[in-house]
């Protein structure tokens, strides 16, 4: 059973639906909130690693939608900390909307949301030149590229991700099938394999520009997901003793291998 987290907010978690009005939790929203600890459980060590060194830190959340990650992670450490500051990045400019009127009900002064594409944040003036921590929940097709861009281009310490697929590594396997003579394309020989293939490939080639760009990287499974296929966990911290030469190489031999030389510039940006 999903018990709350000491000093939470009850306002916030009503106005998120995950409590009822009358303080209860039902069996959908005691999942969701399962689920946000559970991510949480993942990010808290990495907030506290960054509180020993900076007393005012910043955090980006891409494709923020309703926010609720970006909420429970205010509510449980940086209103504690009384410092450092959250912007969520969302499209829809409805949900920045409701996620401003939400952060100021609650009082949570340093949360800060931006009707803003992933691509057009790396550009914006209301973001300071260094973000120290990265996340990125689902974003779809390239926004998961451009929040790990973001990133690169920030000078994050940490980045955390939750990629989803992207359809244009898929495309180019499909595209470039009949010239690739390596018996390898038997892998995604039928239109199913190439789409699996092409969503895994994907985020190898991710993790390998990461540590290719002087990341530490570790992937693993969001365990209390269950109800998602997207269930891949991808954590870089910055290191700057990461062999970056040895990555480099291994994703130009990848890339090469499979035949999507045309996607060097994505996966070798900034």
């Amino acid at each position: 059973m999903t018990e709350l987290r000491p000093n939470q907010s009850t306002k916030l978690l009503q106005e998120l639906h995950i409590l009822t009005r009358d303080g209860k939790l039902n069996q959908d929203s005691r999942r969701k909130l399962k689920q946000v600890y559970h991510l949480f459980n993942f990010i808290e060590p990495l907030l506290k690693d960054l509180s020993l060194s900076k007393s005012d830190f910043t955090m980006v959340d891409h494709g923020a939608g309703k926010s609720y990650l970006g909420f429970i992670i205010y509510d449980l450490f940086f209103k504690e900390f009384g410092s450092g500051t959250i912007y969520g990045i969302e499209t829809r400019d409805e949900l920045v909307k409701k996620s401003t009127e939400l952060a100021r009900d609650c009082k949570f002064d340093r949360m800060k949301f931006l009707n803003l594409s992933v691509e057009q944040s790396m550009t914006d003036g209301s973001l300071p030149e260094t973000i120290d921590m990265v996340t990125a929940l689902h974003a779809c097709n390239t926004a998961t590229d451009d929040a790990i861009k973001f990133g690169l281009q920030k000078k994050s310490k940490y980045m955390v991700i939750v990629p989803c697929c992207q359809a244009e590594v898929a495309s180019v396997l499909k595209r470039n099938k009949s010239q690739t003579s390596s018996s390898l394309s038997e892998i995604w020989r039928h239109p199913l394999h190439t789409r699996e293939f092409g969503s895994q490939l994907t985020n190898v080639l991710r993790c390998l520009q990461l540590e290719a760009h002087g990341y530490q990287v570790t992937v693993t499974e969001l365990v209390g997901w269950e109800h998602s296929m997207k269930n891949e966990l991808i954590i870089a911290k910055f290191n700057p003793d990461t062999n970056k030469k040895k990555a480099a190489l291994r994703l130009t031999e990848l890339l090469n291998e499979v035949g999507l030389n045309e996607l060097s510039e994505r996966f070798f940006t900034c």
